[in-house]
Order: C-alpha cells, then structure tokens, then sequence
C-alpha cells in the first residue's frame, strides 16, 4: 500500500532522488550487502543514487489496522507513517531538551581538523530523521547518512540493521542509535500501572516476533565487553509518565513540563503499538481494553509512574 499522500496520478518518478552523498556533503562509501528488496539501491559503490518512483513508495509500505508499516521487516511493526513521524520528532525535541543535542565527545570527533579526510556519521534506524538531519546542520561538512527500512527525503540507505551491519564496517567516525529497543525493568502483577501493564503487553508481542525488547538494559555490558570501545559513558534519566508531580519548585516544574510531552509521547505510542499488538494474535477487545486503561490513567495524571531512558556513548580505541 501506498504512503500518506501518495499520489497515483504522479508520474514524475524523478521528483524523489535519493543519493548516498548530496551536495553540500562528502560522498559517502557504505553501500549495503542486506539490503531486502535489490531495487531500493544501486549495487555499485557510492554514490549510490536511485530515484524514488511510484512503484518503490508503494513497495516501502503496507497498510495494517488504520496504519502504514514497512514493508521489509516482520520483526519491526511500529509504523512508518505521517502520523508516527509526527510522534517521532515531537520526542526528539523533547530528548534534546533533557538530554543534550549530542553526546559530549561527538564535536571533537566531527571537527573538520584534517586536511583530505572526509568526516562520516550514520543514523541507524534514523525513524523521522530529526537527528541525522540536525548533524547534516551542525557539521555541514560531514557525510550524513541515514539508515531505515523506508525510504527518506534525505541521504538516505534502505536496511533492515536486523541482518547485519558488516557492509559499514569502518566506513562511519559517528554512528548512532535511539530507541531501537525498550526494556521491561519492573514486575508486573494486578497492582502495576496500567501502562506497565501495556509496556508488558507491548514487550512480549515484540519478543513473539523475534526481537529483543530488554536490549537497553544490556547497552552498558555490550559496549564495555565489546573490546573495540574506550572512555565509555553511561547517563540515564528517569523521566514522569505524566505531569502527576505536586512540587511547585522550579526543578518539579520542569519535572512536570517534561512529564505533560511525555504523556502525549505515550498517548501517540499506544495508537502506534496497534498493529504490533494485533498482528501478534492478540483479541482487539483486549488490546482496546489495555489501551483504554493506559489512556485514562495518562490523562487523569494521579499515578506516580516513571519511564528510564539509558544512553551509553563511547570513543573507538585509537591506536
């Protein structure tokens, strides 16, 4: 199926051109060995230009339960559509406001310091491409990619990062990930929060699909075992499921403020959870009474509830 506004009566199969190093950057040299359908890139090295027809935006996507989903991966079944984009860069901007732009080393790393190199950053799993479109801001000079199982309206690879990522090896000074996994930190019983209960509901419908949903948990141990990483960092925040906090303090204000995006951030997942929760199996009765327990308890802001976003950053040893 088609994605929003996709327009049948629009023949001009050149209006979308999609290349791997635009102007304004250098080229880059990733090209993909796992790329599922062979006509979303050219199989030769970089640049690597393809031009967005009719036919390959009609193949990205599939329509499912109201929502457009990619149409390469069974294991990732959140939406690919408007509405969810919408989400996506709602949430970058208030991850920017808590978190920082970048992690603190990635100036340095980025800094166009040395004659004849060509600085090189990846987004993997790049959702709306709000991040990798501010680094193409920021570092005007670097090669800015992103990498996602639909196509986007920048530089831009086609990849399910689910078969392997041997085709980039070395090829990127910066590569980046967010919110490719969530993790179930607490137990659930009859007394959880109704939107632990749903995050649970969420996560084992993940795991029925082959994917991992406690990942996050692990990002410390796998970086610091890995052996190819040095000056590794963890920071994480905890932040309110809603804007439920009765402080009046400046720091509980702030608190409250990041709670009240938070919530609309949920309110949106759980319509963008649908099609994962359904396409497992499970009943709609149950799936609507989930999703209505979750939603009343976000809105009405009285349960004390919090959400842990973990982050790890870390420098390639240098030799």
């Amino acid at each position: 199926m088609p994605p929003p506004n996709f327009d049948p009566n629009d023949d001009d199969s050149d209006t979308w051109s999609m290349k791997s190093g635009s102007t304004g950057f250098a080229p880059s040299v990733a090209t993909s060995a796992t790329t599922v359908d062979w006509e979303m890139r050219s199989a030769s090295r970089p640049p690597s230009v393809f031009s967005m027809t009719n036919s390959l935006r009609a193949n990205a996507y599939r329509h499912e339960y109201g929502r457009g989903l990619n149409n390469y991966s069974e294991v990732y079944r959140l939406p690919a559509d408007e509405e969810e984009l919408d989400r996506l860069d709602k949430q970058h901007i208030m991850f920017m406001e808590v978190m920082g732009k970048y992690p603190p080393p990635m100036a340095e790393v980025l800094a166009d310091d040395t004659p004849g190199e060509s600085k090189t950053c990846v987004d993997l799993g790049c959702g709306s491409g709000s991040w990798i479109l501010d680094v193409a801001h920021d570092f005007p000079h670097v090669s800015a990619v992103a990498v996602d199982l639909v196509p986007m309206q920048v530089l831009s690879e086609v990849d399910d990062i689910n078969l392997g990522l041997q085709h980039f090896y070395g090829d990127f000074n910066v590569v980046h990930a967010r919110l490719i996994s969530s993790g179930e930190t607490i137990p659930i019983d009859q007394n959880a929060s109704a939107i632990a209960k749903w995050m649970h509901l969420a996560g084992q419908a993940v795991k029925q699909q082959g994917g991992e949903p406690d990942a996050a948990n692990h990002l410390l141990e796998w970086i610091s075992t890995q052996g190819a990483f040095e000056d590794v960092v963890y920071r994480h925040w905890w932040f309110q499921t809603s804007p439920w906090n009765p402080g009046q303090d400046p720091d509980s204000r702030r608190a409250n403020r990041h709670g009240a995006l938070m919530r609309d951030d949920i309110l949106s997942f759980l319509k963008s959870g649908r099609p994962l929760l359904l396409g497992t199996g499970i009943p709609e009765h149950i799936v609507n009474d989930y999703e209505d327990a979750a939603r009343r308890e976000l809105l009405e802001g009285k349960a004390p509830g919090f959400i842990l976003v973990e982050n790890v950053y870390a420098r390639r040893k240098r030799s």
